[in-house]
């Protein structure tokens, strides 16, 4: 009750003239051990895969973003030079998924402690549009619901929006499925078709497929 209290509040002050605060969080830490070597450097019609996404995070319109790095931290800086996005490197980045949330979250906070909402989005997805990100960011302003989450196919996932609400369970998760549990946990979840979603990257074969 308390939860749906605060976010019929929150819905009520995200006006016109009072849009809500969100932070964007590209997660491109991991080692990539399906992959073989560094997936998000991996090149897909002329851009890595980290400089692609990031590219996509920086022009949905998030008030402020960050860009979390583990493994290549080296090259991955150096793809996304010039880009208006902050690095934060997680140190625990072999722990899985959930560290690098964690440290993301975390780290917007520190730049923005009165953040309304987080927009979690990954490397690995190239065909996934700054219009799909958008239509996410605009479905959360409009709608009372704590996580708005693509929809491809039968998985429900990121990218995803999250409210303030849940900031203290994302930073609680545990784990390398990242916030997958807690997306499809929600009784409250709206969903938003995205099929570019579907297409990830996990071996250098998908690459060449694609």
């Amino acid at each position: 009750a308390e939860a749906a209290t605060s976010a019929i509040d929150r819905a009520r002050s995200m006006t016109a003239n009072n849009p809500p605060k969100i932070g964007g969080i590209l997660l491109a830490a991991g080692g990539s051990t399906r992959f073989g070597s560094p997936k998000q450097l991996a090149i897909y019609h002329g851009k890595s895969l980290i400089r692609r996404a990031a590219e996509t995070l920086v022009s949905s319109g998030c008030d402020l973003n960050v860009v979390v790095l583990g493994a290549e931290i080296e090259a991955s800086t150096e793809e996304l030079q010039g880009l208006p996005i902050s690095i934060c490197l997680n140190e625990n980045w072999k722990s899985g998924m959930s560290s690098s949330i964690k440290a993301g979250l975390e780290y917007l906070l520190n730049l923005e402690p009165k953040l309304d909402a987080v927009l979690i989005t990954l490397c690995d997805q190239p065909h996934v549009t700054t219009d799909a990100l958008q239509l996410l960011l605009s479905e959360f302003q409009a709608n009372s619901a704590l996580v708005v989450a693509a929809k491809y196919g039968k998985t429900i996932g990121v990218p995803a929006v999250f409210s303030r609400e849940l900031f203290d369970q994302l930073i609680h998760l545990e784990g390398d499925k990242g916030a997958r549990n807690l997306i499809r946990s929600r009784n409250d979840l709206v969903t938003i078709e995205i099929d570019a979603a579907a297409i990830d990257i996990d071996t250098p074969s998908d690459v060449d497929q694609l």
